[in-house]
């Protein structure tokens, strides 16, 4: 039968190891220094045994007469057999309690490791219960604030992630059904209603044959943003140096036409803003914060965009003015699909994807965006990136 070799098995044998190893150490010196004190010994027991004190080593050389028969002729074979006896019930011994402290050492090591490893096995059993059903559970691990309780915080937080992730994940996809269920029902109920005439003319036929075309439209719109939105989300992008400025001023074109429309005052400062990055991404990303600027506006209002470079970053502002946006409402506003007001409808052109697309595609560069209320009305959104090293 093979044994498992757990890390509590380990543990213990670990732990008996370092004990036998430091009592046999401690026993070793024990009989190295008994063995040293064996000679004192002897002399006594033969003292005692003789009423004489034994012969010395007369330094200055031998004194007396050579041939005359030593007393204590007896005195070397007596002592090696006293020293022989005690180091061999000292030996005896030692080998006993060892072997003792071994037997002991083992069985207490095991009730240690397994004490240690509690929480182990309780962050273990736990993982195994959570599941993409049940993030919800929680280790909450008390006790002392030691690595196994850091490991299980730890664990905590991610499966709060992961919880968090799955959630807005949840969310992102009923709302993506929502809203691409909308230009799905006109296209469906317009053709419905168009076939369910009897007499319909060409004028009749080319406004539905428009509606469809509207309405496949913003799909497209829609699908070409989760579209970008992933490639974002996938952190995969290119490295090509890119200006900004450029960018912006792409951008400010292509909404000339919808801003003249709105009659809408637009005014820009367009420096060098050189980045490394993925060209098309950053064009959606001037493009978004612009459009939704032109978009999101009052008529007669006003939009100002502005690029520049300055310490090592480089920083992209675009200001417009419209209704007032609520502090508290701002993050909400870079979530997939969120408006400003509940149940406020999209636009013909908005599919509720601008300012989280614009999130994705910085990130996805390294940098930051953050977005303030003005005063007046509007937001003010500034993106911050890092410069195109200098060659």
């Amino acid at each position: 039968m093979r044994i498992r070799a757990t890390i509590r098995l380990r543990l213990a044998v670990v732990y008996t190891v370092v004990l036998v190893a430091t009592s046999g150490v401690l026993l070793a010196v024990n009989d190295v220094l008994l063995y040293q004190s064996l000679y004192a010994q002897v002399d006594d027991a033969l003292i005692e045994r003789s009423g004489v004190p034994p012969p010395t080593i007369n330094p200055e050389g031998p004194t007396g007469d050579m041939n005359k028969e030593p007393k204590f002729r007896f005195d070397q074979q007596v002592r090696a057999e006293l020293r022989a006896e005690a180091l061999r019930d000292s030996l005896g011994t030692s080998a006993v309690a060892l072997l003792v402290a071994a037997l002991a050492a083992l069985g207490i090591s095991w009730l240690v490791a397994g004490r240690m490893l509690r929480p182990l096995r309780t962050l273990t059993a736990a993982t195994r219960r959570i599941s993409q059903d049940r993030l919800h559970e929680r280790i909450a691990l008390t006790g002392p604030s030691d690595e196994l309780k850091e490991l299980a915080d730890t664990f905590d937080a991610m499966v709060e992630r992961l919880e968090a992730s799955f959630r807005s994940q949840r969310r992102f996809v009923a709302d993506a059904a929502h809203e691409l269920r909308t230009p799905l029902t006109i296209v469906r109920t317009g053709t419905e209603v168009q076939l369910a005439k009897r007499h319909s003319g060409p004028e009749q036929w080319e406004a539905a044959a428009r509606r469809v075309l509207t309405a496949t439209g913003r799909a497209e719109r829609m699908l070409d943003g989760l579209l970008a939105l992933a490639r974002s989300d996938s952190g995969v992008i290119a490295g090509e140096p890119y200006d900004l400025a450029v960018a912006a001023a792409t951008a400010l074109t292509e909404v000339d036409a919808e801003a003249e429309d709105a009659r809408l005052h637009l005014t820009n400062d367009l420096r060098p803003a050189p980045v490394t990055g993925d060209p098309a991404l950053l064009d959606r990303l001037l493009g978004n914060l612009v459009s939704n600027a032109v978009r999101h506006n009052h008529r007669g209002g006003w939009v100002d965009v502005v690029t520049a470079q300055r310490d090592g970053v480089v920083v992209v502002t675009v200001r417009n003015g419209g209704d007032v946006v609520p502090a508290a409402e701002v993050d909400r506003l870079f979530e997939p699909f969120q408006r400003l007001a509940a149940g406020r409808a999209a636009g013909a052109r908005s599919t509720g994807l601008g300012l989280a697309i614009v999130r994705s595609i910085v990130r996805a560069h390294q940098g930051t965006v953050t977005a303030t209320p003005n005063d007046d009305g509007g937001l003010t959104v500034t993106v911050t990136l890092p410069a195109q090293a200098p060659r």
